[in-house]
């Protein structure tokens, strides 16, 4: 895919009417692309864009997933549940890139975030229950299954739950969300119904209930202590709490400075303070000359 987006270098559309030049095709290069699967003969049918290519983001925690992320990633939407845990995925990302010569601050890690909020701790608390209270139990526990390998259809959602059917040494275990949920059953020892209750809204990211405050004291924390580059935020419902989250925890944020005022750009690579890549052709081409 880099290959395509690169296949026109900058200059290479003219679009001139006059002369009837569409493209200099000098700068229009087939990539003949050999793989395992397929190939590719190129060039991509249209001209570079604004942003170079895409960015590229990733999604996935596994070592694998780490890997692919140093290597090509320029962010990364990842699920943690703790400080600690964020911060070692963040360091091992970072480090990883460093050393396939990349720079780390060219990859943004954006863990998930779905706060629940309130003008009180009370409030939030009593509005994450009561849109916990609306889950289907027989969807979360499929949901579960997916996640873990566990069909606990037929048991009772009150009782602990049962540890010792999780199977850490199965195809499933190196799956990053798998441990994810195996650590939250580890740390807080819930019962069924708790834990689906705890996965329903974020799925396994990190869920916050709490005034606009406490949300922005817990993204500093994050930001400010190598956990985080920013956040995907994830709403529990849309778009009322999308809304509150704009409109209450932005400006907690802004004031810290920790929030832009303003957009200084217009594309997402702008916004995430990404260099605009150069086409690798035309970064060739230079280094030969």
């Amino acid at each position: 895919m880099t290959k395509l987006w690169d296949s026109w270098e900058d200059e290479a559309l003219v679009a001139d009417p006059d002369s009837g030049v569409f493209a200099d095709t000098d700068k229009v290069h087939s990539i003949d692309h050999v793989g395992k699967h397929y190939r590719v003969r190129g060039p991509l049918n249209i001209a570079r864009g604004p942003q170079g290519r895409p960015v590229y983001v990733q999604a996935g925690s596994s070592d694998d997933g780490r890997s692919f992320a140093a290597q090509h990633a320029e962010a990364i939407f990842t699920a943690h549940q703790t400080l600690a845990s964020a911060q070692s995925f963040y360091a091992d990302i970072k480090t990883r890139a460093s050393a396939l010569g990349r720079q780390p601050e060219h990859i943004r890690v954006l863990p998930g975030i779905s706060s629940y909020l309130g003008s009180t701790q009370a409030e939030a608390d009593r509005l994450e229950e009561e849109l916990n209270e609306l889950i289907q139990p027989a969807a979360s526990l499929e949901q579960l299954k997916r996640m873990i390998g566990i069909d606990l259809r037929g048991h009772d959602l009150d009782a602990p739950f049962p540890r010792h059917l999780v199977d850490t040494k199965g195809l499933n275990a190196v799956a990053s969300r798998f441990q994810l949920v195996v650590d939250i059953i580890d740390r807080e020892k819930p019962t069924i119904r708790q834990l689906i209750k705890r996965l329903a809204g974020g799925r396994g990211h990190w869920v916050l209930a709490g005034t606009p405050e406490r949300i922005a004291d817990a993204i500093q924390i994050w930001f400010e202590h190598g956990a985080a580059d920013g956040f995907n935020v994830m709403p529990p419902w849309l778009t009322g709490d999308f809304d509150a989250f704009a409109s209450e925890v932005v400006p907690v944020l802004r004031k810290r400075g920790l929030f832009r005022e303003e957009y200084s750009g217009d594309t997402l690579r702008d916004h995430y303070g990404l260099p605009r890549p150069e086409s690798s052709y035309a970064l060739a081409q230079r280094k030969s000359a």
